[in-house]
C-alpha cells in the first residue's frame, strides 16, 4: 500500500495563504494526497504567524504545520506553539524555548495506519537571526525517541546554507522517509531517492545499509506565495534598497501566487520512500 504526503514550501502572506488553500483541495481530492504539511512562518504579512492564521490554516485543510527563524516574531502565538497538535517550532533551539518540538500524525489509506512524524531543525551557516544548537545531533536525538515501526519520519531543514542541507540529506539518508530544505525560497531541481549505498564511512560502516525504498530529497521546496516577487517582497521595494541603500518597506507582493513544495510516496509497510515529484500549483489548478 502506498502512502502520498505533500510538503509545501514557506507561505508567504495572504496570496500564499489563499493559494495554499486551493492547492490542498486539489490535492487531496484530485491527486490522491493523504496529508499535508507546510511551513507557515511567512504567512503573516510575510513574517511570522498569528493565531488567527493559524486556524485559518487548519480550515483550509493543513495537517502540520512547521515554523522556523521566525518562529515568535508575532509574540501572540506562543500559546499556539505550546498547545497545539498540529504545529511545531524548531527542535534544535534552546530547551527553554516554547513550544513543540516534533508532529505526530497519522496518514489512513483503507483499513492502513501509518504514523508519522515530523521535525524541524535550523542550519548554523549564515543563520544570524536565530542560533540553534548541533542540528545533526538534535536529529540523531529525535530520531533515537521514535519507537513505532513502520513509521514515517520527515525532517525539514530549515537553513541558508545548500550545503548544509545537502549534507542532512546524506546523514540521514536510510534513516528517515525524507529530508527537505526551506528557508531560501527558490524551489531547486534536485529532487530524488537518495542512493541506497554510497562510498564512505559513517559510524564504522563503510556503505550505507540497504533496502527497498529510501530517503526522498530536496534542498528547498520553494515559496507558496507570489512568484513575480523577490522572496516574496515586492520587486520595487527591494531594487530601490539594493540600489540605492536607502531603507524601504519590503510589503509582501501580488502577482503570480503559486503553491510549491513536493509529493512524496511512501511504501507503508517499511515507511520508507519510493517516490517524490516537484509541484506548483496556481489558484487555477483547484
Amino acid at each position: 500500500m502506498r502512502i502520498r504526503i505533500a510538503i509545501l514550501g514557506d507561505i508567504v502572506g495572504t496570496p500564499g495563504r489563499q493559494v495554499v488553500a486551493s492547492a490542498v483541495k486539489r490535492l487531496k481530492r484530485e491527486m490522491g494526497v493523504q496529508v499535508v504539511i507546510a511551513n507557515v512562518e511567512n504567512a503573516a504579512n510575510g513574517s511570522g504567524l498569528t493565531p488567527d492564521l493559524h486556524k485559518k490554516l487548519q480550515l483550509a485543510g493543513l495537517d502540520g504545520m512547521t515554523m522556523g527563524d521566525h518562529a515568535y516574531r508575532k509574540k501572540q502565538i506562543v500559546p499556539t506553539l505550546e498547545r497545539g497538535s498540529d504545529i511545531i517550532r524548531p527542535a534544535n533551539l534552546s530547551a527553554k524555548a516554547k513550544g513543540k518540538v516534533c508532529l505526530r500524525l497519522v496518514a489512513e489509506v483503507e483499513e492502513v495506519k501509518l504514523p508519522i512524524y515530523v521535525f524541524t531543525v535550523v542550519g548554523r551557516l549564515f543563520m544570524n537571526t536565530m542560533q540553534g544548537t548541533d542540528p545533526f545531533a538534535t536529529a540523531d536525538r529525535l530520531i533515537e525517541q521514535i519507537h513505532e515501526r513502520p513509521s514515517v519520519i520527515l525532517v525539514e531543514v530549515h537553513a541558508e546554507a545548500t550545503s548544509e542541507k545537502v549534507a542532512m540529506g546524506w546523514y540521514l539518508n536510510e534513516r528517515v522517509t525524507a529530508v527537505f530544505g526551506t528557508h531560501t525560497h527558490i524551489q531547486t531541481a534536485d529532487a530524488r531517492v537518495l542512493p541506497r549505498e554510497i562510498e564512505g564511512p559513517r559510524s564504522g560502516a563503510s556503505v550505507l545499509p540497504l533496502g527497498e525504498g529510501g530517503t526522498a530529497y530536496i534542498t528547498d521546496l520553494g515559496m507558496s506565495g507570489p512568484q513575480d516577487s523577490v522572496l516574496g517582497r515586492r520587486v520595487d521595494r527591494v531594487v530601490s534598497q539594493m540600489t540605492t541603500a536607502m531603507p524601504a518597506a519590503f510589503d509582501v507582493a501580488e502577482g503570480n501566487p503559486e503553491a510549491r513544495g513536493v509529493i512524496v510516496e511512501v511504501e507503508s509497510s517499511t515507511g520508507r520512500a519510493v517516490g517524490v515529484e516537484t509541484i506548483v500549483l496556481g489558484p487555477e489548478d483547484a
